[in-house]
């Protein structure tokens, strides 16, 4: 099956794959999102403290803060593995994007407690950045100075695992330009606001009411947001990336699989042309898709930004088609039982369309894609 392919000289990758391959036995991907549907969960912290325990929290993070200071090589391939496995905690949001963001601030008390917790599971930090669109009657979230530091107020949407969070890692507006502040969730003056996403697991806005925080937990200070923010998006979609390409080579496997044990007039329905026709486009789009996310990688690696910028840009937008794509045609191919909550493939889809819409829609990513291209 399509996968994303590393040259590999010490065995890390594929211990990664194995490892991942071990916790799906473990914990079941599929289970577990139906689990958080039924209970309006956010996020299964068993399988999360199991995912810091094998070092996967803090894959980014460097060894003096306690992560195990590796690069997105592995997170790929890590990310991949559990898209295919359909784990469907918030690691490119929790971990990868947190880990970003606190990996570019400057050395604090507070920094160094948020990225052992990450590394060891006893702190659940996510990011709370996005404002409410235009079309919104909400405010941004601004920073008001107090004797003691700041008071916040507005709101934040679009906020991953927000009720199982520790802190929230606040990015708000000032009359200076732009902050970076640890929020405890259990702060006075906070507000989780719930609704289920389409896989199930629940989505939050956050309220800031007068929300006092001490000038201890300050993180950074920049112009404007986008100079906190450009590193970590660039690595979340990226991990993104790697997800959807995951899913989209699973749902292809689980298909061909299905069709082959499918008989109709006599036959397996994998036998008919038209059929045959059918996967080997949806197999032609997971290999772009994987391709697309390996050569993110490398230009990431080979330090040239705006190369970067533009390959996981390209390598987002590859995969959130690919894996939608797969996915509905192998939903067709099941026929009337891929509609039924019992089977599987309708799980996939799901979580296709929610990451595929997490930091840029296919689209909005082509056209972000252009606009760089046309500025050099």
């Amino acid at each position: 099956m399509p996968q994303a392919m590393f040259d590999d000289p010490d065995g890390m990758l594929a211990m990664l794959r194995e490892s991942a391959a071990g916790f799906a036995a473990q914990h079941s991907g599929t289970k577990s999102l139906r689990d958080k549907r039924a209970s309006a969960g956010d996020l299964d912290k068993q399988a999360w403290k199991a995912m810091a325990e094998a070092g996967w929290t803090g894959l980014l993070l460097p060894e003096g803060l306690g992560g195990a200071g590796l690069g997105m090589r592995e997170q790929a391939v890590l990310s991949e593995a559990l898209g295919r496995a359909l784990i469907a905690e918030p690691v490119a949001m929790a971990a990868v994007f947190s880990g970003a963001l606190l990996a570019n601030v400057s050395v604090s008390e507070e920094r160094t407690r948020l990225c052992a917790g990450i590394a060891d599971s006893s702190v659940i930090a996510v990011p709370a950045w996005q404002n409410p669109s235009k079309s919104s009657h909400a405010r941004p979230v601004v920073a008001t100075a107090t004797a003691g530091g700041f008071a916040l107020t507005g709101e934040k949407h679009f906020v991953d695992a927000a009720r199982s969070a520790t802190d929230f890692l606040v990015v708000a507006d000032c009359s200076e330009g732009c902050l970076l502040l640890s929020v405890p969730a259990a702060s006075a003056g906070v507000t989780i606001n719930e609704r289920p996403g389409i896989d199930g697991a629940m989505i939050a806005s956050l309220t800031f009411a007068g929300c006092e925080v001490p000038e201890s937990l300050v993180l950074a200070r920049a112009e404007s947001a986008d100079a906190l923010l450009e590193s970590p998006i660039l690595h979340a979609r990226l991990a993104l990336a790697a997800e959807l390409a995951g899913i989209a080579s699973r749902a292809l496997e689980i298909t061909i699989g299905y069709t082959k044990d499918r008989v109709q007039f006599g036959k397996p329905i994998a036998s008919f042309q038209a059929i045959q026709h059918r996967l080997v486009d949806m197999w032609s789009d997971a290999e772009f898709a994987c391709a697309a996310v390996v050569n993110a990688v490398e230009t990431l690696d080979a330090g040239d930004v705006r190369a970067a910028q533009l390959a996981v840009l390209a390598a987002k937008a590859r995969t959130g088609d690919a894996a939608f794509s797969i996915c509905r045609r192998a939903l067709h191919l099941h026929g009337a039982m891929g509609f039924t909550d019992e089977c599987d493939i309708g799980l996939y889809l799901k979580r296709a369309i929610n990451l595929n819409a997490t930091l840029g829609q296919s689209e909005a990513l082509r056209l972000q894609f252009v606009d760089l291209e046309r500025a050099a």
